[in-house]
């Protein structure tokens, strides 16, 4: 007993410092959105690096993103993750490369993601994660319908900066919550010959999840996803699925004041899993496009510590 009131002592004291962190980190100026995932119940890492090693298994997940089809410039994302416990107990470690375009912009990431799992007793979690790696942003001008060539605005950029985030992520076997930052350094871009800046702002993610075991072959999974980023309107993402005889999900989700989205999931085997979201635009800009689509496949192998792959709905 004493050494578990002691485990959750220092679980506070790193909590405390970790929140303290996310939130008088945050910047305080405008800022874009970064790319979003209808299937972010399955792509937990890529917003929050204490996820890594959670599913104590070799966890690889490739994500392709098709948003607003019909519409030129549109974005267009692709996204792989890899995470793995790694023997010592506790570590979990990740790798993630995201390659985000829109219009003629493009921004690749590359990270590595470290957790530490502390377990609190009563099948309760809380792991504590920091990511680090580097941005790259290009800026082509030739893709775009240029009416003066000559125009000293329209050069070719390339801006990079670095990528150091963290987050906290406390689970079970039946349900999670986790606050994350992905990046919160604030960089600015400035060139003085075009006396323009651009800038990259933090975001700040809280996540959460449960799973209802309504009957053996039959389960159901309420999951919401908040984004906040100074500047930029709240993203609230609600969704709910619904896995029958563990192969087959289906589910439905709602974006605020942004879309609605059906998604479907089969497990081929134990090891592979497929998925597909569509999302329906509810705005004005719904009028000009034909949704969006998204395609995700998951690969898993068990580990010298689990040798069978985590049945974890999340």
């Amino acid at each position: 007993m004493n050494k578990i009131i002691t485990t959750l002592k220092k679980s506070k004291i790193l909590t405390l410092v970790l929140l303290l962190g996310l939130f008088f980190m945050m910047p305080d100026m405008k800022a874009q959105q970064e790319s979003e995932y209808t299937q972010y119940m399955y792509n937990t890492i890529s917003v929050n690096p204490a996820y890594a090693g959670s599913r104590e298994s070799l966890s690889m997940l490739g994500i392709y993103r098709n948003q607003w089809v019909g519409l030129d410039g549109a974005p267009e994302t692709l996204n792989f993750s890899a995470h793995s416990s790694i023997g010592v107990k506790g570590v979990g470690m990740g790798l993630g490369v995201t390659s985000d375009k829109i219009g003629p912009s493009t921004e690749s990431l590359v990270a590595l993601d470290f957790s530490y799992t502390i377990n609190l007793g009563y099948d309760l979690k809380l792991a504590l994660g920091v990511k680090g790696g580097i941005s790259l942003w290009d800026l082509n001008p030739n893709k775009l319908n240029i009416y003066n060539p000559d125009d000293v605005s329209l050069t070719k950029e390339n801006y990079s900066s670095p990528i150091i985030g963290t987050g906290l992520y406390l689970y079970t076997e039946k349900w999670y919550v986790g606050l994350s930052s992905p990046n919160f350094l604030e960089t600015k871009h400035y060139d003085d010959i075009q006396a323009s800046t651009f800038t990259e702002k933090a975001h700040l993610y809280l996540i959460g999840g449960y799973v209802f075991d309504v009957n053996p072959s039959f389960k159901l999974k309420p999951a919401f996803l908040v984004k906040s980023v100074v500047g930029a309107p709240l993203a609230v993402d609600l969704s709910l699925n619904t896995l029958i005889n563990n192969g087959l999900t289906l589910g439905l989700s709602y974006r605020l004041d942004a879309a609605v989205s059906a998604m479907a999931g089969f497990q081929v085997s134990k090891s592979i899993m497929i998925g597909y979201a569509y999302d329906y635009d509810t705005t004005e800009l719904g009028n000009y496009n034909n949704g969006s689509h998204e395609i995700l496949l998951r690969f898993e192998l068990g580990t010298r510590r689990r040798s069978v792959v985590n049945p974890r709905f999340f």
